[in-house]
């Protein structure tokens, strides 16, 4: 096996050293790194406990490694689209991973290039984006895997409503064998449902939440339907946890987590995520999730009202030093800016020869892309630190599977030492549930007309404010 690369940490640009007015001093820091000690301490005696079951992270050489490969290959063989059911962290996992590992016009590929069913997630349920779907797949010739840890999530289950109506009416009996579903093994309404009608199923660990899931079967199995290196993932994971099993300052997500606490604590209340990278462009709504979800709460443990959090924003370089970094430069010191570098890209390509008399244009000949991508990333990272706007750094030697698993467990990690330090749970998400249940006494569930009455009692919008 090929030896580990090791992604890194650049955080040059968050201290005093570099920004005099805003970066943070050694001492600082230092102070700040024994809080986290602390987190990290908290964070390890819980491992594997409660909604901490995703640090057990699944070995390369377990069996439910080995049934997902074969699901994976018979998938592959039976189907010519895969189609994911899913919201939230079920459908965000997949496609950051799916984006960063795959072809970038993966279902433009013909068969033969592909080697795997083309890929759909369905994260929303606006119904033109399902009618949409039904237009371009063939529904005898597609799996559905159907992901929800309770199996009563609402927008996934009225999906997969959806789709066995119209696979029982086309397919009959044999529409069983288009469905694929992931869900709790213990408990919920999902299991009920796949042991009734037949489902193959794979089984989310009790002590993992869905954005903490990508490294579970929800992420684990489209990963390997699209010939994803699995293993290679979980070992990237693997390799991460290790890293960051000592609480000390060379653990990347604990002094990560440091300055975020710092920032967080010096008003800066924003956290933008800016990968040089097309391929990790989907890891920014993955981190926004997890982010925002995990660390926004009103309460901490004591039960005091802290309204805490750190609103996660996604852009994309370059593409957004021509929107967003204008903003970043010249407006509020109220945001950390985190790039993500990427060493050595898969492709080079080379810029051509050409326009001679037009010195503005031609400088560039001869160049490559991947020197131009690096260069406006330098250049950024640069005019930032100037303007005293804190910034830093993740540096991937390449993306791939081994990587991306660090890079994952890297943010989970992370996210998990800023509940510590912030004194919250960070594994609960009490403001998407009241919204949930408000939703449901809308729909008129069962068990929900108190919420029904309390929504009907609301005050009234006045026609005097629509306009």
């Amino acid at each position: 096996m090929a030896k580990a690369q090791p992604i890194r940490l650049d955080y040059n640009n968050m201290t005093a050293d570099l920004l005099d007015n805003q970066g943070f001093s050694k001492e600082q820091i230092s102070n700040t790194l024994k809080q986290a000690k602390q987190a990290h301490t908290q964070v390890e005696a819980k491992r594997g406990q409660g909604m901490q079951g995703w640090m057990n992270i699944i070995s390369p050489k377990d069996e439910v490694v080995a049934s997902l490969l074969a699901a994976a290959k018979e998938i592959r063989q039976k189907f010519d689209y895969f189609v994911v059911l899913g919201i939230g962290g079920s459908a965000l996992g997949p496609l950051a991973a799916f984006q960063a590992l795959c072809h970038f016009r993966h279902n433009e590929l013909p068969k033969a290039k592909r080697r795997a069913p083309k890929f759909y997630v369905e994260e929303n349920i606006d119904p033109e984006r399902m009618a949409s779907l039904l237009d371009v797949i063939d529904i005898k010739k597609t799996m559905f895997n159907v992901i929800s840890k309770s199996g009563s999530t609402s927008e996934t289950m009225s999906q997969y409503l959806i789709i066995i109506d119209i696979l029982k009416r086309e397919l009959g009996e044999k529409a069983k064998e288009h469905i694929i579903v992931t869900t709790s093994k213990t408990s919920g309404s999902l299991i009920k449902i796949a042991e009734k009608e037949g489902f193959k199923a794979f089984y989310i660990p009790d002590g993992v939440g869905g954005r903490f899931s990508q490294l579970s079967p929800v992420g684990l199995l489209p990963a390997a339907v699209l010939r994803v290196d699995i293993k290679g993932l979980l070992a990237g994971a693997i390799y991460m946890d290790k890293r960051c099993k000592n609480a000390n300052e060379r653990n990347p997500a604990l002094v990560n987590a440091a300055l975020s606490y710092l920032s967080i604590k010096n008003g800066k209340n924003i956290s933008v995520i800016m990968p040089y990278a097309d391929s990790l462009r989907l890891m920014g709504d993955w981190y926004c999730q997890l982010w925002g979800e995990s660390l926004g709460k009103a309460r901490n443990n004591k039960g005091e009202v802290v309204n805490v959090g750190q609103t996660p924003v996604g852009a994309l370089g370059v593409t957004d030093q021509h929107s967003q970094v204008q903003l970043y430069a010249e407006g509020p010191y109220d945001k950390v800016i985190t790039f993500i570098e990427v060493e050595n890209y898969r492709k080079e390509v080379v810029i051509s020869a050409g326009l001679q008399d037009v010195p503005s244009v031609n400088f560039l000949c001869g160049h490559t892309l991947n020197e131009l991508i690096k260069a406006e990333l330098h250049a950024t990272e640069y005019a930032l630190t100037k303007s005293g706007k804190l910034n830093r750094k993740i540096i991937l030697p390449m993306v791939n599977a081994h990587t991306l698993g660090q890079l994952l467990m890297f943010f989970m990690l992370e996210t998990a030492y800023m509940g510590a330090l912030l004194n919250i749970d960070a594994f609960n998400q009490p403001g998407v549930e009241e919204g949930k249940n408000a939703a449901y006494a809308l729909l008129g569930r069962p068990g929900y007309q108190e919420k029904a009455r309390a929504l009907a009692q609301a005050a009234a919008k006045k026609e005097q404010y629509i306009i």
